[in-house]
């Protein structure tokens, strides 16, 4: 028995030494695993530091990534290395400069990077002095591929600086100045010399003092390639008027609060051209005379009449009766009591084709809403503001027979409860509603609308300070101003140049809104929550 219990303990220990030994080569052999792992990691790591993987890529590849990229990444992209700086500097064709007097010391290296801008713009603060003559020279010098070219509030700016520009790029197809202070021999130096101009927008320039000194601004060699003329808040629009006359492929005319007889410069317009398309008017000397040399336009699709008073029905009549291409119509009728159910009548007989209506200060009745709705069968965007007849009747006419609408827009309009209700049953196809000072409009009636459509956008604001949504701000400094945004929008090339990066500021701050109306909806429900029970305990 002694024997036997020595021999097991001998056994035993044999074996635990053994295992030990076993263990001690396992964990040396791991911890070389390891530290072979360990160094091989090392040498791949210090590979791929060395490693471009873009090196074997060529240049156009890399610009039109680039191109694909927006402006915040873009810059990012070219603080990587030298060549990707060149590279996105010679892809970019978009550029959007401070134009301070301090521009000028720059330009020359900053056009050495950029030598392939063609869209420029130049803003300068009110505050601030702006660049001179001799900084739009060096830049005409240094860019003469530039096709289009912005001017803010450059107020160093003369007829001299504008001539040598023009002459130096040819090829430019879209201007637009605005508070410049060249005059009319500086904008007559670009028709001169610019063959292939094709947008002019000019706002408050104010370089033309004394209308009746001034010479006249004639086409020049543009009076073939222009094909849209803007003019804002020019106070001796007249001296345009010669280069309105004389542009003979003219499709769209926008004047903005222009002093001149318009009624004269549309007819004489009419007997020249009909290639006319789209034609804005806002706050002009314009009459029915004026409607009447527009209704020659035939293939006009776009009409926007903004506070001209002395239009009535009888000029929108003839507009309608020979405009059968309507596609939008705005009217702003300043609570004037001009136009009404007798011009919108004659739109829905002779305009099947409308898709877009605003209304603002007009007064239509259900008898002309009917006949909107059965037939323009594609109307699809509508707003009715400070209308004093567009009541519950009429919103419930409009969701009953305005099949394919999709956005409607009601303001400062005697609408209740009971119009809401009456959209959650009707208009099939729609997809935004916007509700603005109806104070018969009650956010229950709104979280109805809501319920009974989940997919339907609706935007309430009843006018009170606290209870104020984002769309409070689509209105602007006017009161009644409405913009209905298009369907579908489509993301251009341009956003990935300098310029977009506006558009992302704008998207971001829509959002940052959104989130502050959702936090509004969420206060307004629990203040309704508190009332309630606080009631409920008092009873």
């Amino acid at each position: 028995m002694g024997q036997s219990a020595s021999t097991s303990a001998i056994s035993s220990g044999s074996s635990r030494r053994g295992s030990n030994r076993l263990h001690c080569s396992r964990s040396k052999s791991m911890a070389q695993i390891s530290s072979m792992q360990v160094e091989e990691n090392a040498q791949f790591q210090q590979i791929n530091e060395k490693l471009d993987y873009t090196s074997d890529l060529p240049d156009e590849c890399l610009a039109c990534i680039f191109q694909s990229l927006g402006s915040g990444d873009r810059k990012q992209c070219s603080l990587v290395c030298r060549r990707w700086l060149r590279i996105e500097g010679q892809t970019r064709h978009r550029l959007s400069l401070n134009a301070n007097a301090d521009l000028l010391t720059v330009v020359p290296s900053l056009f050495s990077r950029f030598d392939a801008v063609t869209k420029l713009a130049l803003k300068c603060d009110r505050r601030s002095v702006s660049i001179d003559d001799d900084a739009l020279i060096l830049i005409s010098h240094r860019c003469r591929n530039i096709t289009r070219l912005k001017l803010r509030a450059c107020r160093e700016l003369t007829d001299f600086g504008m001539g040598v520009f023009a002459k130096n790029c040819k090829g430019l197809k879209k201007l637009s100045c605005g508070s410049c202070t060249f005059g009319a021999k500086g904008m007559s130096a670009v028709l001169d010399n610019c063959s292939a101009l094709e947008e002019l927008s000019v706002k408050r320039l104010r370089g033309i003092t004394d209308g009746s000194t001034v010479e006249p601004i004639g086409p020049g060699v543009a009076a073939s390639s222009l094909k849209t003329i803007c003019l804002k808040e020019q106070y001796n629009g007249q001296c345009f008027w010669p280069l309105i006359i004389g542009a003979k492929n003219l499709r769209t005319l926008k004047l903005f609060r222009c002093s001149g007889d318009c009624d004269k410069l549309l007819q004489v317009i009419a007997n020249r051209t009909t290639s006319m398309v789209e034609i804005h008017l806002e706050r002009l000397q314009v009459s029915d005379l004026g409607l009447v040399a527009i209704s020659h336009f035939s293939n006009l699709e776009i009409l926007h009449l903004v506070k001209t008073s002395e239009c009535t029905n009888a000029g929108l009549v003839s507009v309608a009766e020979r405009c059968k291409l309507m596609r939008k119509l705005h009217i702003d009728g300043w609570k004037a009591n001009r136009i009404g159910d007798e011009g919108l009548s004659a739109v829905a007989k002779c305009c099947p084709n409308l898709q877009e209506l605003v209304l603002i200060g007009v007064n239509p009745t259900k008898l002309s809403l009917e006949m909107l709705a059965a037939n323009c069968q594609n109307l699809e965007r509508l707003a009715l503001c400070a209308s004093d007849t567009v009541g519950d009747p009429e919103i419930s006419c409009i969701a009953a027979k305005c099949l394919a609408l999709k956005k409607l827009c009601i303001k400062s309009c005697p609408v209740s409860d009971q119009g809401m209700r009456a959209l959650a049953c009707g208009c099939p196809n729609l997809v935004k509603v916007k509700v603005k000072k109806c104070r018969a409009v009650t956010y229950e009636g709104a979280d109805g609308l809501r319920a009974s459509r989940e997919s339907l956008a609706v935007n309430l604001d009843t006018g009170e300070t606290e209870h104020q949504d984002a769309s409070a701000s689509d209105g602007g400094a006017q009161e009644n101003a409405v913009e209905l945004p298009p369907l579908v929008s489509l993301n251009g090339a341009g956003a990935a140049d300098i310029a977009s990066s506006s558009s992302g500021r704008s998207n971001s701050l829509k959002a940052r809104l959104g989130l502050l109306t959702g936090w509004n909806v969420v206060t307004c429900t629990l203040r309704r929550w508190a009332g309630s029970h606080s009631s409920s305990r008092g009873s």
